[in-house]
């Protein structure tokens, strides 16, 4: 609901703050007062029509338009606090701001947060529903009439559930899309990382392996030698005349004589001795040694074909060569791939248990479609000869509406099994055409209030404008749009809607809540003489006066002032 208006700095509009009815207000003037320019200044706030720096009055560096609002709809609350990204609660009051200056820049802000001009178009549209210009009607998009006519049905809730299976049906489409578009990629690793694994784990390996193996085929290698030369040594220590160990036991029996004369040998004689000793048990040890040396050469066939494995599976798969033990490395990719087998395998689960789960969602979609495409063909047909009362009632008397249905493809759309339009026949012999392009503002004005008096209930838009409802319609006409304008504005969901009604007619005017007269005057004198628009609040003995000049012209009489005041109150 807006509560204020405020327009200063804007062509012939120096300072002109309205504070607006919950009912019913009406703006009136004589052509050219400058009511077309009030609305057009709401336009610009709401970011429904472009902001032009020629708009601003002469002198002035600034324009500046604001508009405070009351939020009373949980849908409303909810849309714009998700444009704005604020937090804004039911019963909020919301400010929005915007300024032109003389070098073309306009901003907009709203509760104090600049945004951009798509945001304050978006949030206008949730705000306000403006007939009289086509691009701006709320009511005139498909999905909105689509949403108003769920809303009529009763069906919000089988919608909601329908969206959010579809947004379901159409995420597991993706994620099946994805894990397909991969699939040959998927099952190509998977088969390679499968021979890998086996190929590693055939080959049996053990962490330590690699150096037992490395040394004992060293060995094997160098056996003859080491049996040849250890077979010298052990000669030359102990296996031959006049070996080592015999000629030390002789030095060492002769050294044991002599100290028996001379106590000073004791030690170099037991050193020796111990050294002999020593030798004798080396060469014990070394005779056992050769003893159990055997030359096998199968073994060594042995050794180097494990060892080959291990290298080849090394040059495969150990390839950073942190560690120096090459099983380790393999061991480490073993486990690596093992990881991405799983991953693979879950994958290829993943694809079987998405066809079961995008069946499941598609046949709970269809059938709530179904129950929504059940509500919405009985809600038209409900709705169609209610309108065509309405439009009748309002001088459209061969006028017909019907709601058109278009079937969508198998999955859906986001709004339903269908997409539908309002269509609507003005003139005998011709088609229905969509509402959105029916030419004549006045007459799709009167369309619009047909629409809105049925639909009130249904329509969370509670902010109405209507600019040329009463063009080429007579007096009692007049008398019944004012009738419908005044029903409407008392019959939303939270009692009411707030309407804005520009209008040249007395019969229309005589129903506002609040009357609004807009004056045009010339002020100042020689070059200081300036234009200026300034907007009255009408009551009492002026707004019969305002009536009866609307009515009769300036030679408006006493009789045609009695009939004004029987007229305030035949309406009431």
């Amino acid at each position: 609901m807006l509560r204020e208006l405020h327009i200063s700095n804007l062509a012939v509009i120096q300072d002109v703050s309205l504070e607006l009815a919950e009912g019913l207000n009406c703006f009136t003037g004589q052509t050219g007062a400058g009511k077309s320019l009030i609305l057009g200044a709401f336009e610009m706030l709401l970011g429904l029509r472009p902001a032009a720096r020629d708009m601003l009055r002469p002198g002035c560096k600034e324009a500046r338009i604001a508009g405070m609002f009351e939020l009373h709809d949980e849908d409303v609350v909810h849309e714009v606090g998700a444009i704005l990204d604020q937090e804004i609660q039911l019963g909020d009051q919301l400010l929005l701001v915007r300024k032109i200056t003389a070098t073309g820049r306009a901003s907009v802000v709203i509760n104090g947060q600049p945004v951009t001009g798509a945001m304050v178009k978006a949030v206008g549209q949730q705000l306000v529903d403006i007939h009289g210009q086509h691009d701006h009607q709320h009511l005139l998009k498909p999905s909105n009439q689509t949403f108003i006519l769920d809303r009529f049905a009763q069906g919000t809730r089988i919608r909601k559930q329908y969206t959010q299976t579809y947004h379901q049906l159409h995420d597991l489409i993706r994620r099946r899309q994805t894990l397909t578009a991969s699939s040959t990629l998927r099952c190509q690793q998977l088969d390679l990382f499968e021979f890998q694994a086996s190929e590693i784990d055939d080959a049996q390996l053990v962490e330590g392996e690699f150096i037992e193996l490395s040394a004992r085929h060293k060995w094997l290698t160098n056996v003859h030698k080491i049996q040849r030369e250890t077979g010298h040594a052990y000669q030359a220590l102990s296996d031959s005349e006049g070996s080592v160990i015999e000629r030390l036991q002789m030095i060492v029996h002769v050294l044991g004589d002599l100290e028996e004369l001379d106590k000073d040998l004791a030690k170099s004689s037991g050193a020796i001795r111990d050294a002999t000793l020593a030798l004798q048990e080396g060469a014990f040890d070394l005779g056992r040694y050769l003893d159990r040396i055997e030359s096998n050469p199968s073994e060594l066939d042995d050794v180097e074909d494990r060892l080959n494995i291990i290298n080849r599976l090394a040059s495969k798969y150990a390839r950073n060569r942190v560690s120096t033990d090459p099983i380790e490395e393999t061991l480490a990719y073993r486990q690596q791939i093992q990881q991405q087998i799983n991953q693979l395998q879950v994958e290829n689960a993943d694809q079987s248990s998405l066809d079961e789960q995008i069946k499941k969602a598609r046949t709970s979609l269809k059938t709530l479609g179904g129950k929504l495409s059940k509500k919405r063909h009985a809600a038209a047909k409900k709705l169609k000869p209610l309108i065509e009362v309405q439009l009748a009632e309002l001088g459209m008397v061969d006028a017909q509406f019907q709601v058109e249905f278009s079937e969508t493809d198998k999955d859906g759309a986001l709004n339903g099994l269908e997409s539908l339009e309002f269509m609507i026949r003005t003139n005998p012999g011709q088609p229905a055409r969509p509402m959105r392009k029916i030419a004549s503002g006045g007459e799709l004005s009167r369309i619009m209030l047909s629409l809105k008096s049925i639909l009130a209930d249904s329509d969370r838009i509670s902010v109405l404008v209507f600019d040329e409802i009463d063009a080429n319609i007579g007096g009692r006409m007049g008398t019944i749009i004012g009738q419908k304008l005044r029903s409407l504005a008392n019959s939303g969901d939270d009692g009411s809607h707030q309407i804005l009604c520009i209008t040249h007619l007395p019969q229309i005017a005589a129903y506002a809540d609040r009357h609004l007269h807009i004056i045009k005057q010339v002020q100042g004198k020689g070059k200081a003489r300036q234009t200026q628009t300034t907007v009255l609040a009408l009551e009492g003995e002026n707004r019969v006066s305002e009536l009866a000049e609307m009515l009769a012209g300036t030679d408006a009489t006493s009789t045609t002032r009695k009939q004004i005041k029987e007229m305030l109150a035949g309406v009431g």
